[in-house]
């Protein structure tokens, strides 16, 4: 956690990954940021992991350091005071992540009839509404026929939402970026950050769409190779698998040196007339040359023995193990100063992140836990709204909004 945008603050009425992990990021580095959640919580409330209470990780995870205010989403009168929340004054207000449809009663238009510069960053699936996830999205781009072993024709879906946790990034900087132009020229913006835009552009980014529009072949799976470059997993003498990446001519020179091979490679290297350390694409191009070289050796030989030369050498390695094993690696989990252990809601304490970057200049401060859903009603509609004690009880009676264990 940091102060970076102490301040602001940020509404945010939003299910799933992309909308509550841009509304994470922006708490993380100082904003206040107030979800609005239906009474009993929304759709993604009971996602799982679980505990073995019910709670849900995936949601605590999600909503760390925010704000949560619970409202009846199925009432004009619930409606309505949504779209005030949204719009709410204020020169650091005004700030709306959503993933609720753009035509909606949390439409554009309808904000706009609140606060005349509202901010707006609307996550979607695809950009003429039709409803996406990243899964389905991940499918459509032709990710998964890239993925996975060539002697397996079936397309291979990753687990990981790369699309959601990109959006949810792309939204963050796209509300700031929109902040920093209202302070200049006092307009709002709607941003509209379809998944399937999203995902075609990161591709068309790496390359990947001007090389099949060029006349390439679509890329065939490859394991765990790396593409265009010398990279694949590799297993040791005494069963460890490890990841191993060649890119720079030095990772090249040290991983020869480490592992003694520095002759077979040279023959391969006249055989076929290219030097391997001054390009990285010859070494993908005869890769079935040289992976053979680089599977005897490592089969001769004990990780720990190598792990030393490969530190002093520069060469870029990684052991595949799992999470369960991955949390006491104290480079990722336990005894990084990301992360701190709290406790949640769930009652579950646990290793929670504050921001992922670190300012060295700035004291990291502690993160806080996710909200009970309604645990800040009151507190949100007295101070942000300015409703009356009165007015805020008139609405816990008829049943429009909740304080928390509704």
């Amino acid at each position: 956690m940091y102060d970076l945008l102490k301040g602001l603050r940020v509404v945010e009425g939003a299910a799933f990954v992309a909308g509550p992990s841009c509304g994470l990021y922006l708490a993380q580095m100082g904003a206040e940021v107030i979800r609005f959640d239906n009474i009993g919580g929304g759709p993604d409330f009971n996602r799982w992991p679980l505990t073995e209470s019910g709670d849900s990780l995936y949601w605590e995870g999600l909503n760390k350091s925010k704000k949560s205010v619970a409202i009846n989403l199925s009432s004009p009168e619930g409606r309505a005071l949504a779209v005030r929340l949204a719009a709410a004054p204020g020169e650091n207000g005004g700030l709306f992540v959503t993933n609720f449809p753009a035509e909606g009663f949390l439409s554009y238009e309808a904000l706009r009839k609140i606060r005349e510069d509202v901010i707006c960053v609307r996550v979607m699936g695809w950009a003429d509404g039709k409803p996406a996830l990243d899964y389905t999205v991940n499918c459509a781009v032709g990710v998964p026929e890239m993925t996975g072993h060539p002697d397996d024709p079936r397309p291979v879906n990753h687990m990981l939402p790369a699309w959601d946790l990109l959006t949810g990034a792309y939204g963050a900087f796209a509300l700031t970026s929109a902040l920093i132009a209202r302070r200049m020229d006092g307009r709002g913006r709607e941003v509209r950050l379809p998944l399937s835009d999203i995902a075609a552009a990161s591709l068309a980014n790496l390359g990947m769409v001007g090389d099949v529009m060029g006349g390439a072949p679509d890329r065939p799976r490859m394991g765990n190779a790396l593409y265009g470059a010398f990279g694949r997993d590799f297993v040791t003498r005494d069963g460890k698998r490890i990841m191993l990446v060649a890119i720079t001519a030095r990772q090249w020179r040290g991983l020869l040196q480490t592992l003694g091979i520095g002759d077979a490679v040279a023959a391969v290297e006249a055989e076929v007339g290219a030097s391997f350390a001054d390009d990285e694409g010859l070494r993908f191009e005869h890769r079935d040359r040289l992976f053979p070289l680089f599977d005897t050796a490592f089969a001769a030989r004990d990780l720990a023995e190598m792990i030393p030369t490969f530190d002093a050498q520069g060469v870029c390695w990684g052991i595949y193990q799992p999470l369960s094993a991955a949390v006491e690696d104290p480079r990722l989990y336990r005894g990084n100063p990301v992360f701190e252990e709290i406790v949640q809601p769930s009652g579950r304490r646990y290793l929670v992140p504050g921001a992922a970057g670190t300012i060295p200049q700035d004291a990291r401060l502690s993160p806080r836990p996710a909200p009970r859903i309604g645990q800040h009603t009151d507190e949100v509609l007295l101070e942000v709204l300015g409703l009356s004690s009165g007015e805020v009880g008139r609405l816990h009676d008829a049943g429009v909004v909740a304080g928390p264990g509704a």
